[in-house]
């Protein structure tokens, strides 16, 4: 994670040290983290309802046949690989 965050830094200019004084100056200016803190499986809503969207309009197209469904995954290999 550190070499990540370095790496992160250096391409805005950054070295490591001013990245985290710029974190910190950020925590006393709001006093509060200066971005939401969630756990790491957290879906914001907005992302949930598009998923169920998508899947929606993939069932919808399914059943109308827009789409075709597959047996199992080497059926599905077969037809896009032409094999």
């Amino acid at each position: 994670m550190k070499n990540e965050a370095n790496k992160t830094f250096k391409s805005m200019g950054l070295d490591m040290s001013t990245g985290v004084k710029l974190f910190l100056a950020q925590v006393v200016n709001t006093k509060s983290i200066p971005f939401p803190v969630m756990s790491a499986d957290y879906w914001p809503e907005e992302k949930k309802r598009a998923l169920v969207r998508d899947a929606e309009k993939a069932l919808r197209d399914f059943k109308s046949g827009k789409i075709k469904g597959y047996d199992n995954v080497e059926e599905m290999h077969r037809e896009i690989l032409g094999r």
